[in-house]
């Protein structure tokens, strides 16, 4: 089921909710197997990580305006494997609430953002066994810019990470 746009406020995340996303992030990780990670977070941790941190650019939640439940958040960061002009992004979705427009209406906002800190693109990395998140960065015009082979999970496991892009310079003319 997908929400109309105007049931979810989109917002900046502030520290405050570090505690209610660290519980929605810790439960997606429990479940395995959509995320590449895999220990479980503090709110200060995930304070640090993904809202407040020096390295965070912008994070936001999309909050239910019925419930006041924060149903997802996404976080855009400097990665220092990346040049300084290439965020990185990562999107958490509350269990059960995908396929609702979350990560879209998140992503309208984090592109916006990225652009008037005048960046260059949008970096993405998703294990490749994870079906639902490859097609939702497709979606948002990502597109294949590498793989990462055979990158093991704390349990032996090999998965490969495929990295995505999205420019957010102009295609050129001519």
């Amino acid at each position: 089921m997908t929400l109309p746009v105007d049931s979810l406020e989109i917002r900046n995340a502030v520290a405050a909710d570090a505690a209610e996303l660290t519980a929605l992030l810790n439960a997606v990780i429990a479940k395995g197997g959509t995320t590449a990670l895999q220990d479980p977070y503090t709110a200060e941790a995930l304070d640090h990580a993904y809202i407040t941190g020096p390295d965070v650019h912008c994070c936001f939640v999309a909050v239910d305006r019925a419930s006041g439940r924060i149903e997802g958040f996404q976080t855009l960061g400097r990665n220092p494997a990346l040049p300084d002009d290439i965020g990185d992004i990562g999107t958490f979705a509350r269990l059960g609430g995908t396929q609702r427009g979350v990560g879209r209406a998140l992503f309208n906002a984090t592109r916006q953002r990225a652009t008037e800190l005048g960046l260059a693109a949008i970096n993405a990395m998703i294990r490749a066994d994870n079906t639902g998140g490859l097609a939702f960065y497709g979606k948002q015009g990502f597109i294949d810019h590498d793989v990462i082979a055979g990158v093991p999970l704390k349990d032996g496991t090999k998965v490969d990470r495929i990295v995505k892009r999205h420019s957010l310079l102009p295609p050129e003319i001519g």
